[in-house]
């Protein structure tokens, strides 16, 4: 990923922090290859998804199959059983297939003919959408926003950046050479070391307060959930474990802030549209950081 490097950290940062990342942007920015990537660079195991309107829950979770050489059913894992799993293009499924995802993004687990099953550990579901004007798409419900930890954007690159991208060829092709940089044990060391991370009493106060302006200010349709606010905490730890501290600074959650809520807030003048980037942004100059 050339000129990325601000979305590629938040990227490693929302896995840390055990959550899942939502991507919206126009096709061909490279979300896909950033997933890969991410993937291949952690030794993870690596599924993709190509959501379409006629795609089942079955397709998703698995089915049982009949067997004839044992004469039983056997249940065949669908690509969601993989530690890091691209949706892609989540926004083009219908509900029904949509909400196939709500379960394992949040129990870690699928329950499928009645049985559940539990998922690999680490399990990342890295989904991308088309921007909700497009042909052919299904908006994302709250519920289901919610469940991601963070949503960013990748956004055109720089011209220095694009220039580099096309006298340098295919960049799908760098995946073929890429090795991973830390082993399982590691990563999971990596996100025990951010629940460990400290919060002070005083940063836990501006969140609070980041949290309760969104709840009583009038621009707003509705507050950050406690959800919310458990995500904001977590995600500035994982941020700060990143730039090598063992407490978080103001200036960690301010840098996670608009990735963690703008999915999750509406405003009140225009509750059918999005506005969450100004919701954001107003958290981040009216709020104090010393209360």
């Amino acid at each position: 990923m050339l000129g990325k490097p601000t979305q590629i950290r938040l990227a490693v940062a929302c896995l840390l922090a055990r959550g899942h990342l939502l991507i919206e942007d126009l096709p061909g920015m490279g979300k896909t290859l950033l997933s890969h990537a991410i993937a291949i660079s952690l030794g993870l195991s690596y599924n993709r998804v190509q959501f379409t309107s006629d795609v089942l829950p079955a397709d998703i979770l698995g089915a049982s199959i009949f067997d004839r050489n044992t004469g039983e059913f056997r249940f065949v894992e669908g690509p969601l059983f993989a530690q890091v799993v691209l949706a892609d293009e989540i926004n083009r499924a219908t509900p029904k297939s949509q909400s196939a995802l709500l379960e394992a993004m949040e129990e870690r687990q699928v329950t499928s003919e009645g049985t559940t099953r539990d998922l690999p550990d680490p399990f990342f579901v890295l989904a991308t959408q088309n921007p909700s004007t497009q042909t052919g798409t299904f908006p994302l419900p709250e519920s289901q926003l919610d469940r991601f930890l963070m949503r960013i954007e990748l956004g055109y690159p720089e011209p220095e950046a694009e220039r580099e991208l096309l006298r340098g060829g295919d960049r799908r092709e760098l995946l073929k050479d890429m090795k991973p940089a830390i082993d399982l044990a590691e990563l999971k060391s990596l996100q025990q070391a951010v629940s460990e991370v400290k919060a002070s009493d005083l940063l836990i106060d501006y969140i609070q307060r980041v949290v309760n302006h969104s709840r009583v200010a009038p621009e707003f349709a509705f507050g950050l959930s406690p959800r919310g606010s458990l995500a904001l905490l977590g995600a500035s730890k994982a941020w700060a474990l990143l730039h090598q501290r063992t407490h978080v600074v103001p200036e960690d959650v301010q840098a996670v802030l608009p990735s963690v809520v703008e999915h999750r807030l509406r405003e009140a003048a225009d509750f059918a549209g999005h506005g969450g980037a100004a919701l954001a942004h107003k958290l981040l100059t009216s709020v104090d950081v010393v209360g």
